[in-house]
């Protein structure tokens, strides 16, 4: 009898398997609905995420295609510099050149004149008038004779050639100049070509 009141109770325990089932379904169905809106919401958050993702993709590619268009512009400006720049070389070098060459020009007109009235005094009267011309040409052009003698011998200005003994000059003093030297500011265009005492 024991028994039957113990299976008795055990039954009355436990709910019918009909009523068990629907309370699982019950269950199966909130948790299949709270799974629903979870993936819901998932997929609203990954929507949201991708479109926040295109518009930062679409906001690079613009920054990209103005960094490039910056760059093409800035080549393109530094190639234009570039060949105005060796453009500007080239007619400065030939403009001083040709401002040079202007400049002798008389100096040999005057040399023609003085070959076609060649005689003996007015020759060397205008070889002396062409000297002076041609020494205020070079003036104008910034060239100016590199003194030499009786100065001390000053290797940046002055190429020895020849040693003399001379007891009235110094030591290492020019005695004689055999061809001048000639400078424009600091350049040295021709060192002077000297004969060096003691």
């Amino acid at each position: 009898m024991t028994e039957e009141i113990k299976n008795e109770e055990l039954q009355e325990e436990l709910p019918p398997c009909e009523e068990a089932s629907e309370t699982a379904t019950e269950t199966d169905e909130a948790t299949a609905e709270v799974d629903g809106k979870e993936e819901k919401k998932k997929k609203r958050r990954t929507e949201a995420e991708l479109s926040e993702l295109k518009k930062d993709l679409e906001a690079a590619k613009e920054e990209i295609a103005a960094a490039n268009d910056k760059y093409l512009r800035l080549a393109a400006e530094y190639e234009n510099f570039r060949k105005r720049s060796a453009k500007e070389r080239e007619n400065i070098y030939s403009d001083a050149y040709a401002d040079a060459l202007c400049a002798l020009l008389p100096i040999f007109d005057n040399l023609e004149r003085a070959v076609k009235y060649a005689d003996g005094e007015s020759l060397q009267q205008g070889v002396v008038l062409t000297l002076k011309g041609l020494t205020t040409t070079l003036e104008k052009l910034g060239i100016t004779e590199i003194e030499a003698e009786g100065q001390p011998f000053d290797p940046n200005f002055h190429n020895a050639v020849m040693h003399i003994e001379d007891e009235t000059l110094g030591e290492s003093v020019v005695a004689e100049v055999l061809q001048k030297g000639y400078r424009r500011g600091d350049r040295v265009l021709r060192y002077a070509m000297v004969k060096v005492a003691n």
